[in-house]
């Protein structure tokens, strides 16, 4: 079966300054798929080019077969990929359900069908649906940010760094709400600072190192390489 996203040889950068060098990984459909790395590797750069932006240098970026490296980005998103970009970046004066509604793209009678699925999924949203953003906590945020991406309906979920700043207890409940999301059918491409973690969850991973893909496997194997333990699980 072909992948739903299939990166080949992909070299991105901003300007005169190259990024991601030769980078090519792919996600079948149903996997959640980590990326990890250090600070700097590339890992932003590289869930941000899915979307065009930066635009490549060379490569191509594939989803469910088209060629989408070409694309502008509101197109790519309505081919049914979205993101949870890092820090959040929710609409802090807005209340919770604006928020939430900002992430439809499309004009569509069941609205609040979609709405009514993102609060079954986030209780905690709907206790604060009418609260503006900027008031909740940090954790509840993040799972708004995860909502606003997921209300779209898409096939691909993009996420980074989704524990950042989160105490040890709401980084767990985050990551058990992410396994569930996938066990509803939503592909996964996970960056996350919290290798741990992100290895426990991942069917599949990949190590960026300096913008070049150095290591691949099952989360599990991952978890016990030597040389992943000792630069990113203490």
């Amino acid at each position: 079966m072909a992948p739903l996203l299939d990166i080949r040889a992909l070299h991105v950068g901003y300007g005169a300054i190259k990024v991601l060098h030769d980078v090519s990984l792919s996600i079948g459909q149903g996997e959640i798929v980590a990326l990890i790395g250090a600070n700097g590797a590339g890992k932003s750069t590289l869930l941000m080019s899915i979307f065009n932006d930066p635009e490549l240098v060379s490569g191509e970026i594939r989803f469910k077969g088209q060629s989408i490296g070409h694309l502008p980005t509101h197109q790519i998103a309505r081919l049914g990929i979205s993101q949870a970009p890092e820090g959040r970046r929710i609409f802090s004066a807005m209340s919770v359900e604006e928020n939430l509604m900002m992430g439809i793209l499309n004009q569509r009678s069941n609205i609040q069908d979609d709405l009514a699925i993102a609060f079954s999924r986030f209780p905690r949203l709907l206790e604060r649906r009418h609260q503006c953003a900027g008031t909740l906590s940090g954790g509840e945020q993040q799972m708004l940010a995860i909502a606003r991406a997921l209300i779209s309906r898409p096939q691909l979920l993009l996420l980074d760094e989704p524990s950042l700043g989160l105490a040890p207890i709401m980084t767990r409940q985050i990551f058990d709400i992410l396994a569930g999301i996938a066990d509803s059918g939503t592909t996964i491409f996970l960056v996350e600072q919290n290798a741990h973690q992100a290895l426990k969850l991942a069917h599949r991973a990949y190590v960026l190192s300096s913008g070049r893909i150095t290591l691949s496997g099952s989360g599990s194997e991952l978890l016990k390489d030597k040389k992943v333990r000792s630069a990113y699980l203490g």
